[in-house]
């Protein structure tokens, strides 16, 4: 189909309003004006360090000229989906960073919306979780941890940056069951996001925290905090001496994919810019240096391949989640 000149200049004007008026890079993949990135939570959460963390990369790289960032807060995540879905048509130049919650809180009806009703942009990376404890406390080891909860589980809190019934609950859950205790009775305490989760932490509000690998690695490396078990199969190299659950008799793994959704209605050329951006950041090193710094594990699906690992996430978790009572 031709399009008139007075509607090719209306849509080029569209385009570059919205960033995409692109330079293109050596190899012919464009390259954006701009990316706009919208973080669920506060400040230090993992959304918070996904979204800076991908922006750099791009941004250093030459792939995306420059890249903001806006944290909204509010409903375990839920205010800022509902945000983009209300005000589509003008975020179109806007990256969602979401992750396994946005599956847990779907299932367990803390919002009403879920992937589905969003456009899926990629998956980009994985990042396991951990029990971490302060630098000063007696525990050292998961075996403390169990000991200590065995002793007063009303004086052995453990700490989460999402709400009860969320990603750092369930895998608290999921890690004491493993260890053949009640997943159900831990006492567990939300905080808004990952930041302040470990504040809360290091100020002795709580005696453990079920966080990211990635949130706590710098700390843990230090020496403010201390990572007492990681849910991977094998030690995560940014974090050496850290052991696994594996490693500690604790039979369970798990890794929170993290990825980035669009609003609604996104035009299929805007799509696939930033696909192809996300895509080609793979190839840079600017990007290994922050995935390696984080400990992050490479889990990059876009479209449909997005699309069919989010479903089967859905049906895993929410079986998980049946079993250990959450549904």
């Amino acid at each position: 189909m031709k399009l008139s000149m007075s509607r090719r200049i209306l849509l080029a004007t569209a385009v570059a309003t919205l960033g995409f008026a692109s330079p293109v890079v050596a190899d012919g993949h464009k390259m954006l004006d701009s990316v706009h990135f919208l973080i669920p939570g506060g400040a230090g959460g993992g959304w918070d360090g996904t979204a800076r963390g991908t922006g750099e990369a791009l941004t250093k790289a030459g792939i995306v000229g420059n890249a903001s960032y806006e944290n909204m807060s509010g409903g375990g995540g839920g205010k800022a989906i509902g945000y983009l879905i209300e005000n589509a048509s003008s975020n179109h130049g806007t990256l969602m960073v979401n992750s396994t919650p946005i599956v847990i809180r779907s299932l367990t009806g803390v919002f009403p919306h879920n992937f589905r009703d969003l456009t899926l942009v990629a998956g980009t990376i994985g990042d396991y979780a951990a029990i971490v404890v302060g630098k000063d406390s007696p525990v050292n080891s998961m075996a403390d941890l169990l000991a200590a909860y065995e002793a007063d589980p009303s004086a052995t809190a453990i700490g989460g940056g999402s709400v009860p019934g969320g990603m750092d609950h369930l895998v608290a859950a999921m890690v004491m069951e493993a260890a053949g205790k009640d997943a159900l009775g831990v006492k567990y305490i939300p905080y808004d996001a990952g930041g302040k989760a470990m504040a809360a932490l290091l100020s002795g509000e709580i005696a453990a925290l079920s966080t990211g690998f990635s949130e706590a690695v710098d700390l843990a490396n230090a020496g403010e905090v201390k990572i007492i078990g990681v849910t991977s199969d094998e030690r995560v190299s940014a974090a050496a001496d850290a052991q696994t659950m594996k490693e500690q008799g604790i039979d369970t793994s798990f890794v929170n994919w993290r990825g980035f959704f669009a609003a609604p209605g996104l035009p299929a050329d805007m799509l696939e810019s930033y696909q192809a951006a996300i895509s080609k950041m793979y190839e840079t090193s600017e990007w290994e240096e922050v995935r390696a710094r984080n400990g992050w594990v490479n889990i990059h699906n876009s479209g449909d391949d997005f699309n069919a690992f989010l479903e089967e996430q859905e049906k895993v978790i929410g079986d998980l989640m049946k079993k250990l009572g959450f549904l």
